[in-house]
């Protein structure tokens, strides 16, 4: 006699849009996610007033990943070949040499390719690299709220500064 076992425990599927942007680079700076589960989306988007695009592009990422509760199965969406190759073909050597290049020289924004690489240890995810600007609707919508995010850094940041009497 032969079981099938049923488990009711299978990850939700999560497709994940994000995208940064940067005015100036270094510069302020913003990041957009689109997060799809089923019928359910959630955006969000935040900002720095002095950072860099690529440092954008893994906060959104890991803002992503932070807000899914439990593990999931996960397509990543993104335009940036600077997470792509990252999370696809570089960290496995930057972490077994220490977190320095090929180069012997420190990773840049190793802080994050740090905590992405944790929150990643959480879940099954899929990379997808899509051509930005190019009519993805998930895409269009990250780099709107991408942008968002920075038009908020930047107000902040004005209302910050003495104002001249």
């Amino acid at each position: 006699m032969e079981y099938i076992v049923l488990t009711t425990d299978a990850r939700p599927e999560v497709e994940i849009w994000t995208d940064g942007a940067c005015k100036g680079n270094p510069g302020p700076g913003g990041w957009g996610v689109l997060l799809r589960a089923g019928t359910h989306e959630k955006t969000m988007h935040g900002g720095e007033m002095s950072t860099t695009n690529n440092r954008m592009e893994l906060t959104a990422v890991i803002e992503g990943l932070g807000v899914l509760n439990k593990p999931c199965s996960v397509t990543i969406h993104t335009d940036s070949q600077y997470v792509m190759k990252g999370m696809t073909e570089w960290l496995a050597n930057w972490k077994r040499r220490g977190w320095v290049t090929a180069e012997k020289k420190p990773v840049k924004n190793a802080d994050l390719w740090r905590l992405l690489d944790e929150q990643v240890q959480r879940h099954e995810v899929t990379w997808r690299w899509v051509r930005g600007h190019a009519g993805d609707p998930g895409n269009e919508m990250a780099d709107l709220l991408a942008n968002r995010g920075v038009d908020e850094a930047r107000r902040q940041e004005s209302t910050r500064r003495p104002v001249a009497q």
